[in-house]
């Protein structure tokens, strides 16, 4: 990022990872996207649930989603996309600061509603993924699932696409 002021991700340093930002928020790629363009928006002050959010920044958070899908529409020919919230530890979430999913859906997948197994399991562990040597578990009611050939991206590669993904949202309205 161009900005000097280093942009956290609950205990994680993301700042080569973000590639949107308003004055309230902030736009990351995933370091283990269940499915292709799987993003977050994150409000900067760092709350766990949403009810902890200010009525400026839930809009804000909201209208950052709402910009940063009409992106990822362009970008993979798709308007269809999940929009996904881990409000708490019981729901799945691993890093304790509040942020919101947003998965492109397109043909062929056929997946439907599984994939929210796979958020709520393993793959969708991300503080885990940001920190193996300190993994927190995911507690959620949902099966976990195993996947042995999805690996955490490489910051180089989260980089490539913040990168990419920068570009684009220049070339939203």
């Amino acid at each position: 990022m161009s900005s000097k002021a280093l942009i956290h991700f609950g205990p994680y340093e993301v700042s080569n990872e973000v590639f949107y930002k308003t004055s309230l928020c902030y736009a990351l790629v995933n370091i283990k996207p269940v499915l292709p363009g799987h993003v977050l928006v994150i409000p900067f002050r760092q709350v766990q649930y949403l009810s902890e959010l200010n009525p400026e920044e839930v809009t804000d958070v909201f209208m950052t989603v709402q910009k940063v899908q009409k992106m990822l529409s362009k970008t993979y020919s798709t308007s269809d996309a999940n929009v996904a919230i881990q409000n708490g530890v019981e729901s799945g979430q691993t890093v304790p600061h509040f942020h919101c999913h947003i998965i492109p859906r397109s043909s062929p997948n056929t997946e439907g509603d599984g994939f929210y197994n796979r958020l709520q399991g393993e793959e969708g562990n991300l503080g885990g993924a940001l920190w193996d040597q300190s993994r927190p578990k995911p507690v959620g009611k949902f099966p976990q699932l195993k996947d042995e050939d999805r690996h955490p991206r490489t910051k180089e590669e989260m980089k490539k696409e913040a990168d990419f993904f920068r570009e684009q949202m220049a070339l939203v309205d």
